[in-house]
């Protein structure tokens, strides 16, 4: 049953292209004034509407049962831009994949999707820091029994992998030796952990917060110890932020400003911690670490 709400879920964010954004307290406005304002936060504060590009995963961003948006990347972007001055965030739900796209194609003014910045990625767009670090994990049938650990446990036992659409993980695979051609590429976990548990593919490659919440309820799938991808041979952490158009790094500073203050007031943690976040994955780097 579990899987049945989690795949209607998912179905549900499918159809809405573009959703209603939340109206902003009035509380919070009296930061405005805190950061010296740009071109594209001037514009924005003018209209009122910041548009942000949400991908649909659980935590990261989101429609929840009741139809409304929300996830950690969401409901840390309404605190911040209150906090800027921009009173009303309008999610618009795309997949994965088509988030950077959209973004510079006009679609949203910024990605709210947990992302994590790499430097692929910042050849396109400019990040935020990250407000959370990562490892993976694998979603696997219950048990292991293919005793998979890392991506070359998935290379040397020829197992059939599946990662989502656009996800970092497919590079990792690579990295290791998986064959380009042989992944499987699916829409999220959700379809991750339905393909594993039907016997479609032996693994689905995620971020440890994603798969431990994916499994939570299923019987027959389980989620495997967070480890680090070896890249190049060193171990690669990864972080999530916040992506802006090349252009915009006025408002990224913005953003940015507001990040670290609350970073230092423990009030991030506090917003993320809902969504099954840890004190381990709070994080110190900075976009321009993840970039190089």
């Amino acid at each position: 049953m579990a899987r049945t709400a989690q795949t209607r879920r998912t179905e549900r964010i499918k159809r809405r292209t573009v959703l209603l954004g939340t109206a902003a307290a009035a509380a919070g406005m009296a930061g405005c004034s805190r950061v010296a304002s740009g071109a594209t936060l001037d514009r924005l504060r003018s209209q009122g509407t910041v548009r942000l590009g949400i991908a649909g995963e659980v935590p990261y961003g989101y429609v929840d049962e009741q139809g409304e948006f929300t996830g950690e990347a969401p409901e840390l972007a309404k605190v911040v831009f209150q906090r800027l001055g921009i009173g009303r965030v309008q999610p618009v739900a795309t997949d994965f994949a088509s988030l950077i796209p959209g973004l510079n194609s006009q679609q949203f003014d910024v990605v709210s999707a947990g992302m994590y910045i790499n430097k692929q990625r910042c050849e396109q767009v400019v990040f935020s820091d990250p407000e959370y670090q990562m490892l993976d994990s694998f979603i696997v049938r219950k048990g292991n029994p293919k005793n998979l650990r890392s991506y070359e446990d998935v290379v040397r036992t020829k197992a059939r992998f599946a990662t989502g659409s656009g996800y970092a993980e497919i590079g990792y695979a690579i990295a290791a030796g998986y064959p380009e051609r042989d992944i499987v590429i699916l829409q999220d976990q959700v379809a991750g952990l339905n393909a594993v548990e039907s016997g479609r593919v032996d693994v689905f490659a995620g971020t440890a917060l994603t798969t431990r919440e994916v499994v939570r309820k299923s019987s027959r799938a389980e989620a495997t110890e967070p480890f680090a991808a070896v890249v190049d041979g060193k171990k690669k952490i990864d972080g999530g932020g916040f992506a802006f158009r090349p252009t915009d790094t006025d408002l990224r500073d913005a953003f940015n400003t507001e990040i670290h203050r609350m970073k230092k007031s423990g009030e991030l943690f506090r917003i993320l911690r809902r969504f099954g976040f840890t004190e381990a994955e709070m994080t110190t780097l900075t976009a321009e670490e993840l970039c190089r």
